[in-house]
Formats: C-alpha cells, sequence, structure tokens
C-alpha cells in the first residue's frame, strides 16, 4: 500500500481511531514499507500516503498522532534499504523510537495488527498485542471492547453502540 487513491478503510476505523484520542491514547501507525527496497515505490510515496491518511483521518474528527515505517528488506534491489534492520517487523524498532519519541508506558500500551510478525513485534517491545484479522469489518467494536477492558472508556463505547457503532 502506497497509492493515496487506493486507500481503503474498514467502514469504522475512523471511529476506531476517535475512541481511542477520546480515550487519552495516542494513535501511531508502524508499517513495514519493503516496496521502498524492492524499488516499487519511493519513500516520498510513503509520505504521502501518510499525509493522506492524517487528513481524511482529520477531517472526520480523528488523529493519528504520528508514523513510522521501515523502508528495508534484505532481499531489496534499492542499495541503502537492501538490508535487514531492527525497525522491520517483527524487530521492535518502530515501536521502541515511538515509545521514546512519544513519552509512553509500556504496560498501557498496544499495538492492533493482523499479522503474527506484529503480534511479535509487540512482544519484544512489551506491549500487548491485539490480534485482528485483515478483513476486519468493525474495528471500532473491537477498540471497544479492549478499552472497556481496561475502563478507559465504557461510556463512549456504549453511546458509540447506541449510535450503531
Amino acid at each position: 500500500m502506497h497509492d493515496p487513491a487506493e486507500l481503503r478503510l474498514t467502514t469504522t476505523a475512523i471511529e476506531a481511531v476517535r475512541l481511542l484520542n477520546d480515550a487519552g491514547y495516542r494513535v501511531i501507525v508502524v508499517t513495514n514499507q519493503s516496496g521502498v527496497a524492492r524499488g516499487l515505490y519511493t519513500e516520498q510515496d510513503v509520505a504521502a500516503l501518510h499525509a493522506h491518511m492524517q487528513a481524511v483521518f482529520a477531517t472526520a474528527g480523528a488523529r493519528i498522532d504520528a508514523f513510522y515505517y521501515c523502508p528495508y528488506h534484505p532481499d531489496g534491489i534499492v542499495a541503502p534499504f537492501a538490508r535487514e534492520h531492527e525497525d522491520r517487523k517483527p524487530g521492535a524498532g518502530m515501536l521502541l523510537r515511538a515509545m521514546r519519541d512519544w513519552p509512553t508506558l509500556a504496560e498501557l500500551s498496544f499495538l492492533i495488527g493482523d499479522k503474527p510478525s506484529d503480534m511479535e513485534a509487540a512482544r519484544r517491545a512489551g506491549i500487548a498485542g491485539i490480534s485482528v484479522p485483515p478483513d476486519v469489518a468493525d474495528l471500532a467494536s473491537v477498540v471497544c471492547r479492549l478499552l472497556a477492558e481496561r475502563n478507559d472508556a465504557r461510556p463512549r463505547c456504549e453511546e458509540a453502540a447506541r449510535n450503531g457503532c
């Protein structure tokens, strides 16, 4: 995924981010972008996608606080990026850097992801990993349940549920 025109969000992704925002969580995207190393697109393309995502969410009243991406891959063809790197999930590099850049308590943090490498990166960073299927239809419900378990947003989630979330 690198082309802003191809961005497809699950139906409740924006609501999920808004729920996290309202509960006081930072929302930070961490993503492997091996297409840079493979010569399929550039770092500028990744930055354009992230700017587009930021705008889409902001327009709907949700906030993504930061984006971290890993352009490296050992099988890459673009020399500066054709190598292993601790940022590449399942490595924890991006998560650890985000936690330093945005002072964060590991015990209060979590990563929502759809791949085993996401869960392993979370484990290596010392944070909870919340696994969702790649085609999760209702991400807001996942977030509501998670926040309710943590007692962070029960009233907001109950209100969202009444409104069809």
